[in-house]
């Protein structure tokens, strides 16, 4: 049975080849001249000479120049090409022959093809963009005709880019015993974590559905059934507001492993994340540092920090708070950065910054600045406060060197930290610190459990509620929970999140102690979850995993931070897709069979 079916595709691809093309469009080479080749595409464009029309023919692999010659083309053949368009569909037969004029750019720049015969598939309306690596088409109407983008070499290329990691990946962990498992999509809604989709049930009349945002629950049964080392790259889903560059779909490098501690989590994916950097670029890193969420915070103000540059936090409470400046003395934090070789900055520049960071999405107040002049001088917005002796010693705590800026908030400790933050990335990109070519992974450990939500006024899992506490802390739960640190990790690269996991609860009573700190009654915690700790009672081994989101993965590994193009069909910032006008409104037939009533708020 295998053996016809390789067969039939041998000869369905044969045929294929015979029927529309021999070649593709990027494969033909000076070893090639004089061959009889048939080719299929899209005109790229067309250029006519009246005695001479030069047709460049595009499909995914690259681009062929066509010639038609008055001499050596019959007139029939010369009228229809004057008639063709931007991306129409043809198909051509022909000679290829050495061009006279030579195109370096491209690999097929050597040769050209001498059309005896052609055939138009299918013609083309005018794109209402230009297919060409710079488009003059703005990203609504590219994602409006988004089969269109895809032509272009940036998004395919993309694309392709994304097809190499995803298989870079798939064969490493296969490589490593990990077997590739599907999870279920339809599955049941928990209260935890971002909104979720639901899907109602025309089966089961007022009851849904809920896609998941991540297979947490079932990967930890897979472990409980055995499998030992799982992954899968898999869809998520959640219906939250979204931020910048977030898709209320995406996609998860989706892991789990048995009988295991962090330390093996770590060493498996460092493995893999190294592994993908030498295979796509070539570069090498021997072991990725790491750091604990409380330094993270302390030293860059988010626990995702970018160590491509440096320009970190340094704080002045006790070199700032002994003077008669009621600012400084009221706040919490006092925290500053030396931003490197920007004592040159002009009064108006300075002035831009401090608009910067007064721009409601930032949210400071005022900054306050120190420009490290020569030989030790000190000029400073709060001169008035503060002479060159305190001056120097912000300087020293913020490793600030002759010709840098010294850059100041204050403020509520939190807030604070992730303005400056703020601040400091956007002085990165400004500067050019931020290399995409450049990568620096980092792991981050030492994560707190529990968040305090400040709306609910209780605490939340930070990472999820099954996350592990650290032994060592398991007596601060009743006491002071906040204090309390899980077993998990966040793989950082170039100041964006690629992968978190964490070591997860195996035994049904610390589980239901962890739901109780969250909150749940017992009966909502059964209700919810009863399924997971039920399956806890028959043998669960000790697990942990982590999970990647592939799309950031591979926008950073192809030198982005937007994800969108790594994506075939993406939905825009307001989570619709403009192309297919989803989501959409449905007929009340259909509601009816559903036993779904409306009441859409205005």
């Amino acid at each position: 049975m295998h053996k016809y079916i390789q067969n039939s595709t041998f000869a369905q691809t044969i045929f294929f080849r015979k029927m529309y093309r021999s070649h593709n469009c990027g494969e033909l080479r000076l070893a090639d001249v004089n061959k009889e080749i048939t080719l299929a595409g899209w005109v790229q464009k067309s250029r006519d000479k009246g005695f001479m029309i030069w047709v460049d023919l595009r499909d995914r692999y690259g681009i062929t120049q066509l010639i038609f010659d008055e001499s050596r083309t019959e007139e029939s053949i010369m009228q229809l090409a004057k008639s063709l368009g931007r991306e129409f569909v043809i198909q051509v037969k022909g000679t290829v022959i050495e061009r006279e004029s030579k195109n370096a750019n491209i690999p097929t720049g050597e040769i050209e093809v001498l059309v005896k015969e052609f055939k138009v598939l299918n013609e083309s309306q005018l794109p209402p963009f230009t297919i060409e690596d710079e488009t003059d088409g703005g990203e609504d109407i590219r994602m409006k005709y988004r089969y269109l983008d895809i032509r272009r070499n940036p998004v395919k290329n993309s694309l392709l880019f994304r097809h190499k990691v995803t298989q870079e990946v798939r064969n490493y962990l296969s490589n490593l015993d990990f077997c590739e498992v599907e999870t279920p999509y339809l599955i049941k809604s928990t209260p935890e974590g971002a909104r979720d989709f639901v899907v109602p049930s025309r089966m089961n009349p007022g009851q849904f559905y809920a896609l998941p945002q991540s297979p947490q629950t079932f990967k930890q049964l897979l472990m409980v059934g055995g499998m030992d080392k799982y992954f899968q790259i898999v869809k998520c889903f959640r219906d939250e507001d979204l931020r910048a560059d977030r898709q209320p779909e995406f996609t998860q490098i989706d892991c789990e492993m048995s009988f295991i501690e962090q330390e093996d989590i770590l060493n498996v994916f460092e493995g893999l994340t190294r592994h993908l950097l030498k295979n796509i670029h070539n570069i090498e890193i021997e072991k990725f540092p790491r750091m604990t969420f409380d330094e993270a915070m302390k030293t860059y103000g988010n626990d995702k920090p970018d160590i491509r540059f440096g320009m970190k936090f340094g704080e002045l409470n006790a070199v700032s708070q002994h003077k008669e400046f009621p600012v400084f003395n009221s706040a919490e934090l006092v925290v500053g950065i030396a931003v490197p070789r920007a004592a040159s900055y002009t009064r108006k520049e300075i002035d831009a910054l401090i608009d910067w960071v007064k721009r409601p999405q930032v949210g400071a107040l005022g900054m306050v600045y120190v420009k490290c002049e020569a030989n030790n001088q000190y000029k400073s917005s709060v001169d008035k406060f503060y002479d060159q002796e305190d001056l120097a010693k912000w300087a020293e705590v913020t490793g600030a060197k002759e010709g840098d800026l010294i850059l100041v908030l204050s403020g509520p400790a939190n807030k604070t930290r992730s303005q400056l933050s703020a601040l400091r990335m956007e002085l990165g990109n400004r500067m050019g610190l931020r290399k995409p070519n450049e990568f620096a992974p980092l792991w981050v450990v030492d994560f707190p459990l529990l968040e305090w939500d400040e709306d609910s006024e209780r605490f939340h899992a930070m990472h999820h509620p099954f996350t592990s506490p650290k032994p060592e802390d398991m007596h601060l739960l009743d006491t002071d929970p906040g204090k309390v640190r899980a077993n998990a990790y966040d793989l950082v690269l170039n100041g964006n999140e690629i992968g978190g996991g964490s070591i997860r609860i195996h035994d049904k009573e610390m589980q239901a102690l962890m739901f109780k700190h969250l909150g749940f009654t017992t009966e909502q915690a059964q209700e919810q979850f009863g399924f997971l700790m039920n399956a806890f009672q028959f043998g669960a081994p000790p697990h942990g995993g982590l999970a990647f989101g592939l799309d950031r993965l591979t926008a950073i590994l192809g030198g982005q931070e937007t994800i969108r193009d790594f994506i075939a069909f993406p939905k825009n910032n307001s989570g619709r897709d403009v192309m297919i006008d989803a989501p959409a409104t449905i007929d009340n037939a259909q509601l009816d069979e559903l036993s779904i009533m409306l009441n859409v708020k205005a």
